[in-house]
Formats: C-alpha cells, structure tokens, sequence
C-alpha cells in the first residue's frame, strides 16, 4: 500500500483505470542501469550513464545505434555524442577507444564500469531526441548506447525530472522507484520513446473481464484541457473502432498502451509505431489541426497489430548497426495508411464525401505517377533506407521514380478490398484477421513468433477469397508487377465516381517552381512524359517566359496557363546550364483524377450501391 501514491502519481491514473504491472523489485544481479539528466537543457544538452555490471572478461564495446525502429535508413546518432567518459566501480577513470564512428572499447574495467557522455538533442520527433526547458522528448536509440554483448540482459531506465512537475509517459515497465523504469532486454527498451514534460493524461479501459486492459494519451501541448477532453474521446472511438477490425486487442505486454503526444511549435512533425506506444509529434496544435493529429493517431495504433505483431520476417529482429530493409512495407506501412482513414470514416468522424476526398490522393498518385515505370510495391518497399528521413546532399530523380509505399499500399489496399468485396463475401478486414491468426502469437521474449513474407500475404488472400488463381494474379500484376488497378468500377459498386479532377485545365507538368527576387526556377526534375520534360526543361532551368508572358513569379506561371486549353501550343523560354534556350511545347489536359461520390456528380446511387457502400464504410462495433 506505500506504493499506491507514488504510483498513481507516476501514470497519472484515474481511480478507474488499471494500473500497469509493476516489475519486480529485486533487481537482477547483473542488470544494467541507465540513467540520463538534464543540467544543461537551455542549451539542449543530456546526460547519460550506463552502469554495466558482471561485464565479462575482456573489451566491453559500447555502441551508438545507426537506425530506429520504425525508420529503416541510417541516421548514425553517435554524431551527436561527445565528452565520453568511463570509470570503474570505484571512480577511478578508465581508458576509451573509438574503434569504428559509431563504437567505442573499453579495456580494463574489470567487470564493472560506468560510461558516460553528453547528448545534443535538439529534434523531437520519433527518430530523434529533444530536450529543452519545456520538454525532453526521447527516442530511445538516438539517446543511449549499449553493449551489443549484454543485448539479452534486463534494463532499468532512471530519468531524473529537472522540473518537478513534469510527468513521464513510457512503455517502459514501472517499478517501485519513481522515475525507474524496466526494459526486459534491448530490443525493448529500443522500442520505447518516452516523453518528460507537463503531461495532460487520460486513460480509460479498454477489452472485458480478465482481458480488460488501459489505453493511455499523454499530451505535451501548450492548448486548454477541454480539446485534449475532445480528442481523447475522438481517439477513444478510432481505438474501439480499430480493434473491431481484428476482432479483439493485442495483449500489451505490461497491461497499457501509450500514445505519448507532444504538440508543440518546437516539435516536428512525426508519428511513429512501438510495441505498446507510439510517439505523436507536431508543431501544430489541436486546435490548429485537430484531424490531422487523429489520422496520425489512427494510422500508428493499427501498427499495434500490424507491424509490431504482425510483423515482416526481414525486420525481426531489427538491426541497429545499419539500415533495415524489408519487401512487405506495401503491406506493413501502405495497408495499415489505408486502415488508418478508413477506421476514422467508420467511427462517423469522417462523412462520405471526406473519405472519397481522402482516397482521392492515393488513387491519383498511382494512376499517374511515373514512378510505376521501374517498380511495383515490392520494389517501392525496397527503396526505404535511401527515403525514410534519410539524408543526402546529392540531388535524385526520386519524383519520377519514386512512390512512396505507404501511398502505394493504400491505394492497392483500396483496390483489394473492393475487389473481393466484389468477387465474393470476403473483405480485406477478413485478410487482416487471417494475417493476426497466424503471425500475431508472440513468444516470452515480447517478440513475433514468426514473421512473414510476401507469399504469406498472396497465400492468406488466397485462402480468403478461396480462389488461388485471383491472388496470384493480383499479386503478379499489382504488387510485385506495376500494372494499374481498373479502379473506376471497384468504386462505382460502391456508389463512387473516379473522375478528371481539371479535365478543362492546361497542364505542363506536375513539377515544383520557386520564385525568389523575380526568377522563376524549376526547383526539382520534371515529370516524365509531361509538356515541360518534352520541351527539356529540366532541374534548376530558370523559367523566363511562357505563351510570350514574362515569368516574374509562379503566379505568372498559373495565369499564362489559366488563359490555354489542353492542346494549344506556346513558346516557352528558359535559360539551362547551358544557356538560354526556346522551345514549342502541346500543352496537356491536367492529368490528376478525383473520387467523388455519386451524389456529388449529380447521379442518384441505387439501394444495391448504398448496401456497398454501407458494407464498407459502416462501424463494425457490435
């Protein structure tokens, strides 16, 4: 009973909710301690120790991870280290050799040391760490190093508040010290963004019975309590709405599930999936952004199933010693965008015309970007280590050839519901259930059972839509081919229309322009196949006249096309690396499409269209 205040104190809990399981206070022998403050965070500094025990005989190699769960490129965090330091048990200060840019040995520690170091953190968002006076907000492999050769040995995490009123949000497990936390080894403790500050903390339950678990929003943010009050019981609906999809929640591991939210002007704009959490930034405020914070919410906690349970066999477990590549992330991030606008619409907070609005955009990007000349989803997947935040000083053709899997995964996520909507009984939401069976068991390390490939996909589509030979097919042309689904009768079964957005409209290509001290300059490659690429216009070509207007601004740009039609040809001036240059260019028809619902179009849908549409985009809480 001594621990109940500390406790409640510590996750800010409603007499009502479940408290998380506490951890064990006997403390294994040969666990290791961490601990960080914050004595210079004016200037965005942390201080970090590890406290290594029953260290085996000889070298003990400490390391900096290079990547993030959730982020597969490499973001080399030791960049951000400096004054390392390490001592043994008595103090004394021991020898440290940077062997590799991101590793460091110690020799002589005689089976007991601490290393220290300080910590730059000045990003919040879910791959990085930001600490300053107001928050310190921490991704857990961009703020401490390990010892690969302890990976396997329990954690405890002490976080030392420098500012008594500031609360902790965590997945980490709780234990009797207040601001102690448990990790049962390393990959967990990776997995696990934890967030100091002036938190507004909500909780409610979540399951029945012996299952009943709690669900956790903790909000770092500079607004009133009553629009957290509003968006918690927004969340509350897209959560209860999510777990309808799969039919039950997973079992989190410690009894709670955090969505750890810091909506600050110095936060970055991120959201990122952990096994029992998810980190939510963003320099908007609810009040500023409301809907767009909840699609964020709703697209990291589908990754509770799908990602952290339901996971790729490529990314189990994951490497923090260099970028992380997986084929599935069609499935993983694409599939789950997909469900994360959806499940939203089938909560009632989205009508119908704003969830056609919402798929416009990934149907749009499939129907005409280039990119699906040289990949299909697979491919697209492949290319995360070189897209994922990573960074480059090098220019890239990326517009023109690359699509982003969480758009293209979507959009084929569309596709495949309505297709076996249409062929049979069968849903994607069956698929997904099918997916949980198999590869959502987990094992006593917190871990899949097993992962899965792109044929476990193919083969669970196959079984439930009883028909091998469609699966195969879809596969064959749409996911690891690039061929474009027909959408236009997928959607009118539904009572939706796929349309030209602007079929009046001159078009020269989707293309970026800026405009600084009157010049116009082509800020990214053209699009190939598109007016402006004909002509040879290309990256960095200041844009002098069009149709015989001078180009002072991008607004010169849009009223020289504004008084054209598809197929009028004018002259367009540029000057290129190689000097001025003219060219006569056949304005396009804008070439972008849109999804409205009939009604919109002035067409009346029939009994047998709403039904579909009902089918797909009603609750399914019972």
């Amino acid at each position: 009973m001594r621990l109940l205040p500390a406790l409640l104190l510590l996750l800010g809990s409603a007499l009502s909710a479940l408290p998380a399981q506490i951890a064990d206070t006997r403390r294994p022998a040969d666990a290791t301690d961490v601990e960080i403050r914050f004595p210079n965070a004016v200037h965005r500094e942390a201080e970090v120790t590890l406290h290594f025990r029953a260290v085996p005989a000889g070298p003990l190699e400490i390391r900096m991870a290079r990547s993030s769960p959730g982020r597969y490129a490499a973001h080399d965090f030791a960049k951000n280290v400096y004054n390392v330091r390490a001592a043994d048990a008595d103090g004394r200060a021991l020898g440290v050799e940077r062997v590799e840019p991101n590793a460091w040995l110690v020799r002589d520690h005689s089976g007991e040391l601490r290393f220290s170091y300080t910590l730059l953190a000045d990003r919040a968002d879910g791959t990085y760490a930001g600490v300053d006076l107001t928050r310190a907000h921490l991704n857990i492999p961009a703020t401490f190093a390990y010892a690969p050769a302890l990976a396997e040995r329990s954690i405890y995490a002490t976080f030392v508040l420098p500012d008594s009123s500031w609360r902790i949000a965590t997945q980490l497990q709780p234990t009797a010290e207040a601001n102690t936390f448990r990790a049962p080894h390393l990959q967990y403790f990776m997995d696990s963004p934890t967030h100091l500050g002036a938190l507004d903390i909500r909780e409610w339950r979540v399951g029945s019975g012996q299952g009943a678990q709690t669900a956790r929003l903790a909000v770092n943010h500079r607004g009133s309590t009553e629009q957290v009050t509003e968006f918690t019981e927004l969340t509350k609906r897209v959560v209860h709405e999510m777990a309808a999809v799969f039919g039950e929640f997973p079992r989190f591991d410690f009894g709670t599930y955090t969505f750890i939210a810091c909506y600050r002007p110095t936060c970055a704009g991120d959201g990122m999936e952990h096994r029992n959490s998810t980190s939510l930034t963003s320099s908007a405020s609810l009040a500023q952004n409301q809907m767009g914070l909840l699609g964020t919410v709703s697209h990291e906690f589908f990754h509770a199933w799908n990602v952290e349970r339901i996971r790729p066999a490529m990314l189990e477990p994951f490497d923090f010693s260099d970028a992380n590549m997986s084929n599935e992330l069609w499935f993983a991030e694409g599939f789950t965008n997909y469900y994360g606008q959806l499940v939203i619409a089938r909560a009632g907070i989205r009508t119908v015309p704003q969830y056609a609005q919402t798929i416009s955009g990934a149907i749009n990007t499939l129907t005409n970007h280039p990119g699906r000349r040289f990949f299909g989803a697979v491919g697209m997947s492949q290319q995360a280590p070189f897209v994922d935040a990573a960074a480059s000083i090098d220019p890239n053709n990326r517009a023109n050839m690359f699509i982003s899997y969480y758009t293209y995964g979507e959009a084929l996520g569309i596709a495949l519901d309505l297709s076996l909507r249409a062929r049979t009984a069968a849903t994607l939401d069956d698929v997904m259930r099918l997916m949980w069976e198999r590869f959502g068991p987990q094992t006593e390390r917190l871990a899949p059972l097993r992962g899965y490939t792109v044929a476990d996909v193919q083969a669970a589509v196959a079984e439930v839509a009883r028909d091998t030979a469609f699966a195969q097919e879809f596969f064959a042309r749409y996911v690891i081919g690039s061929e474009l689904p027909d959408y236009a009768p997928l959607l009118a079964r539904a009572g939706f229309l796929l349309r030209q957005a602007n079929p009046t409209s001159a078009w020269i290509g989707d293309t970026r322009l800026s405009a600084f001290e009157n010049e116009v300059v082509v800020a990214g490659p053209t699009a190939f196949g598109s007016p402006l690429y004909a002509a040879g216009v290309g990256a960095g070509d200041e844009l002098l006249t069009l149709d015989g207007h001078t180009l002072d601004t991008t607004d010169h740009v849009r009223d020289a096309l504004a008084a054209r039609r598809p197929g009028d040809r004018v002259r367009i001036t540029w000057r290129s690396r190689s000097g001025e240059r003219s060219a006569e260019l056949t304005l396009a028809a804008d070439p972008r499409v849109e999804v409205v619902p009939f009604e919109a179009a002035g067409r009346t849908p029939t009994p047998e269209h709403l039904a579909f549409r009902a089918s797909w985009l009603a609750s399914r809480q019972r």
